[in-house]
């Protein structure tokens, strides 16, 4: 007996729907729909709501909160060059930690029920929606939970002086990381390194999708060995 494939509606609610597609989830994902509306996720207003941020309320609710522990760091003896230098230290840990989260949690091998539920709600929905405008952006309210161990980590492994300052860096490197990543969907770039970052980044969507999982930067695609060649790029499509 053949099982019956299951067809998930366009027109109603998507999160709980995706689940049922089992093992056909992973490929469901990876053959996108191009349009600036997106889907439902929820039938229920306040949870559909959550998921729904613009773009500028990243910069707008988080860089003063950048500036808030900077100012914590200075405050606590810390010299400007100083706290540039460990800004300088944060960003690059934050290009890190995205490539680290894109590569082996956003691009997890899901099919049971749950797994590619959650999957659909973390990244898979970005892939399978990649212009979906209001989704673009990581909701405030899931940055702030996950700032909190961030926070109490940071302060265990360094100084009370330097841990705001190495927080700060991070959190200034995530801002820049959803504003370019909005650009890069959104906008239009006529300078030679976004319209680069523009390509790189199209081509992880539309051509080669385990490649290219740097947003900001290729640097850490080179050191680990996941640059998309020109060839390879070009085969896929």
């Amino acid at each position: 007996m053949v099982a019956e494939r299951y067809t998930v509606d366009l027109n109603k609610p998507l999160v709980f729907q995706v689940g049922h597609l089992g093992e056909e989830y992973q490929e469901w994902i990876h053959q996108p729909i191009v349009c600036v509306e997106g889907p439902r996720f929820f039938e229920s207003d306040f949870w559909e709501f959550l998921t729904r941020t613009v773009w500028w309320a990243i910069p707008t609710i988080w860089l003063p909160v950048v500036c808030y522990v900077l100012s914590i760091s200075a405050r606590k003896g810390l010299t400007f060059p100083q706290i540039g230098l460990i800004v300088a230290f944060g960003v690059l840990t934050w290009t890190l930690l995205e490539y680290t989260l894109h590569r082996f949690l956003f691009h997890i091998q899901t099919k049971s029920y749950w797994a590619n539920t959650a999957h659909y709600l973390l990244h898979g929905c970005h892939h399978k929606h990649p212009q979906d405008g209001l989704r673009l952006v990581f909701p405030p309210t899931a940055t702030a939970i996950l700032l909190v161990p961030l926070w109490k980590l940071l302060h265990l492994l360094a100084t009370p002086a330097t841990a705001p300052a190495i927080l700060g860096g991070i959190l200034f490197g995530y801002v820049m990381y959803d504003i370019t990543h909005y650009y890069l969907h959104h906008g239009q770039p006529k300078e030679p390194t976004f319209k680069h970052l523009k390509k790189y980044h199209l081509n992880h969507h539309f051509r080669i999708q385990d490649k290219g999982y740097g947003i900001t930067s290729s640097l850490w695609d080179k050191v680990f060995g996941t640059l998309p060649g020109i060839k390879a790029a070009q085969k896929k499509s």
